[in-house]
C-alpha cells in the first residue's frame, strides 16, 4: 500500500454487526461480531488514488461500479474465488462482496498483454520489461509476442511494491506455488482478453491477487479485471489511432493521472481534482461496464 492523506479510520463507516479492520486507499475491510463468523466483508469506497495519494473529492458511484464489475468478471471465469455466500448489509449492498477469510499471498500477479507504460519506459532503456528481453522495434501500445508475467512484491502499507523476477517468486511462495500463480494468471488473462475483444476492446494488462483457503485451495481475491487494476482499450482507436493518446485512451483513472501530472509537481498534498475531471473520470468507468454489458 502507498501513503494515505488521510488517516485510513476516517474513511470508514459503521456497520451494524461488522468490526472495522482496515483501510486502503480505496478499499475497507470489515470482520463480523460474530466469532463463529470468518467471513470478510470488503467494501469498496469512492475514494480514488494516484501517485501513492488519496485524492479529493473521490468519483461518485466508483465504489459501486467498481463492484459490480468484479462479480461481473467473477461470473465469467469458472476459477476458485474468495466470494462467500450470504447477506451483505442494505448500507453497503451495492458496493461490497462477502469473502471468505485467506493467507493472502504476497505477489501481485501483474500479466501484461500488451507494451506501454512503465514496461514501456524500461524497454526504450534497456529494451526489456521487467527484465524480461524483448525482440527490437516495437512501439508504444503494441502487442507483445505473448502475454508476460511480470510480478510484484505486495509491499507493506507505506512502502511502494517492487517488481520482482520469478525466481524471487519462488523463493517467497515456493516452486510449486509460484508456477501456479503463474499459469493461472496467464490463463485468467487470455480468457478475459478474449471476452473483451468480442466487445470491441483490448485488455491490455492487468493485475490479480491471490489468497489460499483453509485447505490450501488458491482463490482469486480482492478486486478483478476493474478499472483500477487493468488497462483497457478501444479496439478500433488502437488500431486507427495516431498519436498513443488516440491508441490508447484508457477506461480507467489515467484522466486524473495526467491532470495531476500538468498540475502538481508531487510536493506535498496533491491539489483537490475539479469538477470537470471528476465527471470525466466516471464517465469512463460507467462506459467500460457498459461496453462490457456487466
Amino acid at each position: 500500500m502507498g501513503q494515505v492523506s488521510t488517516p485510513a479510520d476516517s474513511t470508514s463507516q459503521s456497520i451494524p454487526g461488522w468490526r472495522h479492520l482496515y483501510s486502503g486507499k480505496v478499499r475497507d475491510l470489515y470482520a463480523s461480531e460474530d466469532p463463529a463468523d470468518t467471513r470478510i466483508l470488503v467494501v469498496a469506497s469512492d475514494r480514488v488514488s494516484a501517485f501513492d495519494f488519496v485524492l479529493s473529492p473521490g468519483i461518485p458511484k466508483k465504489g459501486a461500479l467498481l463492484t459490480r464489475l468484479s462479480r461481473w468478471w467473477f461470473a465469467q471465469l469458472d476459477t476458485p474465488n474468495h466470494l462467500a455466500e450470504g447477506e451483505i448489509p442494505d448500507a453497503v449492498a451495492d458496493r461490497a462482496m462477502l469473502a471468505q477469510s485467506l493467507e493472502m499471498l504476497p505477489v501481485e500477479c501483474v500479466v501484461r498483454g500488451y507494451i506501454t507504460g512503465s514496461g514501456w519506459a524500461e524497454y526504450e532503456e534497456s529494451g526489456t520489461v521487467c527484465g524480461i528481453p524483448l525482440p527490437a522495434g516495437l512501439n508504444n501500445g503494441d502487442r507483445l509476442p505473448e502475454p508476460l508475467f511480470t510480478p510484484a512484491y505486495k509491499a507493506p502499507m507505506g512502502e511502494h511494491d517492487e517488481n520482482i523476477t520469478f525466481a524471487q517468486t519462488v523463493e517467497l511462495v515456493g516452486e510449486a506455488r509460484a508456477a501456479e500463480l503463474r499459469d493461472v494468471s496467464l490463463d485468467l488473462y487470455t480468457r478475459a482478453a478474449a471476452i473483451a475483444e468480442e466487445k470491441g476492446l483490448i485488455l491490455a494488462d492487468t493485475k490479480f491477487e491471490f489468497g489460499t483457503d483453509a485447505d490450501g485451495t488458491l482463490r482469486l481475491a480482492d478486486e478483478v479485471l476493474t478499472s483500477d487494476s487493468s488497462r483497457y482499450w478501444d479496439a478500433e482507436a488502437w488500431r486507427t489511432g495516431v498519436t498513443p493518446s488516440q491508441r490508447m485512451a484508457s477506461f480507467d483513472k489515467q484522466i486524473v493521472r495526467d491532470w495531476l501530472a500538468s498540475h502538481w509537481d508531487k510536493q506535498g498534498e496533491p491539489p483537490a481534482l475539479p469538477e470537470h475531471i471528476v465527471s470525466r473520470t466516471a464517465d469512463r468507468y460507467r462506459e467500460l461496464i457498459d461496453r462490457l454489458g456487466a
